[in-house]
């Protein structure tokens, strides 16, 4: 896709929020089964049933998937397509690129071993490695764009309001 389609794509999509800005907010929504048999969380997708489970690092047989993994996984995601769309309209050739994220947890936390252990990533780092022929002041806006549109950045950057509610089926 180049800058013209994707401006073309948005553009009626970006009128239509200026003129009704509640037409732009929209709830996502995922949905999880618990098993019945392991402890484990059957996560739909949307594409298909994910099995999300206990770590290793928590006595799980990394058989399930973690869902710190898959909040970094998100993350990975989310960067990744925000920068194709942001060099995209910034015309910015990218050749090739990479997209990575790590997170540190100190699962003494998760484990109620220590009250003072944070429970959830301490630190998470992002980065890319990109092949292109465009100056370092370019790249520079790209990445500070990047971080400024990338939902699943900002969602952990800047805490939303959460809440939990716990019913009885």
């Amino acid at each position: 896709m180049d800058v013209t389609a994707l401006r073309a794509l948005q553009a009626p999509l970006k009128d239509k929020y200026r003129e009704a800005p509640d037409a732009a907010v929209i709830t996502l929504k995922a949905r999880g089964e618990l098993d019945d048999q392991h402890i484990a969380c059957k996560v739909e997708t949307g594409r298909a049933i994910a099995l999300a489970g206990l770590h290793p690092a928590t006595g799980g047989t990394g058989a399930e998937l973690c869902s710190g993994d898959m909040l970094l996984e998100a993350l990975v995601a989310c960067a990744g397509v925000t920068l194709k769309a942001v060099a995209t309209a910034l015309e910015i050739e990218l050749k090739k690129g990479t997209v990575r994220a790590e997170g540190d947890l100190d699962f003494r936390g998760t484990l109620g071993v220590v009250k003072d252990a944070p429970v959830g990533f301490k630190a998470i780092r992002l980065s890319f490695d990109v092949e292109s022929d465009a100056p370092q002041e370019q790249l520079d806006t790209l990445l500070k764009l990047t971080e400024r549109y990338c939902v699943v950045f900002q969602t952990l950057n800047v805490k939303p309001e959460l809440s939990a509610v716990l019913n009885r089926g």
